[in-house]
């Protein structure tokens, strides 16, 4: 499988993706239909991938990072429409800032039948331990602690959470609402809600953290999430404990506690999403979704929800309202086994080959 053509939207400001493409001798066109069809008039390659993240963009009031998405995309479906045929699409993240641009772009990949999958590089990262939950898996409730501050990072604890969320009894059967509270209130919920506190303590004890520490944090904050089936979840803002998901399983004593860990940053010659390429392939030379569109989708509404909470009649509360959500409507079930990352881990090197100068 070859990278044939690329588009990149700031191209004056993208030094790196313009010199790995001169080392790789990949062509940059300059609009997304020249790059899909090679500067032809038909669709002209196997497979697409969007990554519309970093650039110069600006975020509105409510926190909504205004990256091009639905933009890059719905040129892609243009061509698609104008070719009479699709191909396969990858988007990193979630699909947009925009619950109704995500909802066209999921509707237009089963209008078009085309397999569409993206979402966090999170879920398919190095666990600790390396276990996946059996499908059917009776959840009562789950947790999730990581960085959790602003819409980019939290999309990475929502997809997680769904990652383990939909492998509970039944499938997802969609949720019923979603609640941002960012603050010290973020305690007062916890004690009110004994379960996510227990979850949380289990979290702390794992790592062998001092009792309080997360009450500690300095920007607290608590994203809660019900689904219609009872269910219960919540992502806690907290550090030093990368991404970990604890999970209240029925008829269990003790919590499972699953960890993401030791991330390489940014720079590194094997980053968090150097798994994703894997499932990329994959899903081009199947044309099947590794991961459930809809599971991208859901995770999608939940972030649009956190963002949409804590605002009402144009002013900003610290403790958001509970908003209900049934157009978050989306059920599904799991079909596949473990998906992540095992073995023992690359070195973690510095880019070479010349990209640095």
């Amino acid at each position: 499988m070859e990278v044939v053509s690329v588009y990149i939207h700031q191209l004056e400001e993208s030094a790196l993706g313009q010199k790995i493409c001169k080392a790789k001798n990949i062509p940059i066109f300059k609009t997304v239909a020249q790059a899909v069809t090679l500067g032809g008039t038909e669709l002209a390659v196997d497979g697409v991938v969007i990554i519309g993240e970093h650039g110069n963009y600006p975020t509105d009031l409510k926190g909504h990072w205004l990256l091009p998405r639905w933009w890059i995309y719905n040129q892609v479906i243009r061509v698609f429409e104008q070719s009479k045929r699709s191909v396969p699409v990858f988007n990193d993240k979630h699909l947009s800032y925009n619950w109704d641009e995500a909802k066209w772009m999921f509707d237009k990949s089963r209008e078009l039948n085309f397999p569409l999958t993206g979402g966090s590089s999170i879920p398919s990262y190095y666990r600790k331990p390396e276990i996946e939950l059996d499908i059917d898996t009776p959840i009562k409730t789950s947790l999730v602690v990581g960085e959790a501050n602003d819409e980019g990072a939290i999309f990475h604890c929502i997809d997680l959470l769904q990652s383990f969320a939909e492998r509970r009894k039944g499938g997802e059967t969609s949720v019923e609402s979603v609640q941002s509270i960012r603050g010290p209130e973020t305690w007062n919920w916890v004690e009110r809600n004994p379960w996510a506190g227990k979850l949380l303590e289990a979290v702390r004890a794992s790592f062998d953290l001092k009792p309080g520490y997360f009450q500690e944090n300095n920007r607290p904050s608590v994203l809660i999430v019900e689904y219609n089936d009872g269910t219960k979840a919540a992502i806690i803002s907290g550090r030093n404990v990368g991404w970990t998901y604890a999970g209240e399983i029925e008829g269990r004593k003790e919590p499972v506690i699953v960890s993401m860990l030791g991330m390489p940053g940014p720079f590194g010659q094997y980053h968090a999403a150097n798994d994703l390429p894997h499932w990329i392939t994959e899903m081009m030379l199947t044309k099947k979704e590794p991961f459930n569109a809809e599971r991208l989708l859901l995770s999608t509404g939940i972030v649009n929800q956190f963002n949409e909470s804590n605002w009402e009649n144009s002013r900003y509360s610290a403790i958001g309202r509970r908003i209900e959500t049934p157009f978050l409507n989306i059920s599904y079930r799991s079909t596949r086994g473990a998906l992540f990352n095992k073995g023992e881990r690359p070195p973690n090197q510095p880019y070479i080959r010349g990209f640095d100068q």
